[in-house]
């Protein structure tokens, strides 16, 4: 029997057990009266049963069904931007194609759709989690100047993602890691060098912490 189930059909039966033990109690009771009693009390059980089941099953399916549609979206937001998702211990990470130009802060116009169907999903699915904006540059530069640098590229995402994206700004967070080594996509490549563009870019994390999405689980199935 569902856990559910059992604190009201523990009273109910209470209840019946009460009516059989009054009615032993009053040696006047009619035994028509009591028979009716508990069938009625029987009846009103087994009907508060069958509608507590239809509930929990109509539940059941409502999160199926947002469950579902969360890994539909994320499948059309890989397809569609060629984002990469990975599903680390109660974080979801997406390496969006979000890149700078060399030394700059500024989100090309380009990408500002990417960042719309982000914040979209985070609103729809995870309206309670936290955000992080990661910033990266490419090895061009002094550690200060480029961890200065990735964090000025995050903020410019998160207040993008706040402002337009419609996010609490409570729950978006930046970080910066600058050039370090091992978190450049093309390792080494700095200014126009081939795949130097692809160290110059944020990462969005999706914080959930265990809390449930809205009507959901929390954790989808990622590539």
């Amino acid at each position: 029997m569902p856990k559910d189930l059992m604190p009201g059909r523990m009273v109910r039966n209470g209840a019946i057990a009460l009516v059989a033990i009054f009615a032993a109690s009053c040696g006047y009771a009619k035994k028509d009266y009591v028979d009716s009693e508990l069938a009625r009390l029987r009846s009103e059980a087994q009907a508060g049963d069958q509608a507590l089941s239809q509930s929990l099953s109509g539940r059941i399916d409502q999160v199926d069904g947002r469950v579902a549609a969360l890994q539909r979206e994320l499948q059309a937001f890989r397809n569609e931007y060629n984002v990469k998702i990975r599903e680390l211990e109660q974080l979801i990470a997406f390496d969006v194609p979000v890149y700078f130009e060399f030394a700059k802060a500024e989100i090309r116009p380009e990408d500002e759709k990417i960042l719309d169907r982000f914040a979209s999903v985070v609103k729809a699915y995870y309206p309670n989690a936290v955000v992080t904006v990661e910033g990266f540059t490419d090895p061009a530069g002094s550690v200060a100047y480029n961890k200065k640098l990735g964090k000025a590229r995050a903020e410019a995402v998160a207040t993008y993602l706040t402002s337009k994206g419609g996010l609490d700004a409570s729950r978006v967070r930046t970080v910066s890691y600058g050039k370090a080594r091992d978190r450049q996509v093309v390792p080494g490549a700095a200014g126009k060098a081939e795949g130097a563009m692809a160290n110059r870019r944020v990462a969005l994390v999706i914080d959930y912490s265990g809390a449930a999405l809205e009507g959901a689980a929390a954790k989808p199935v990622t590539n």
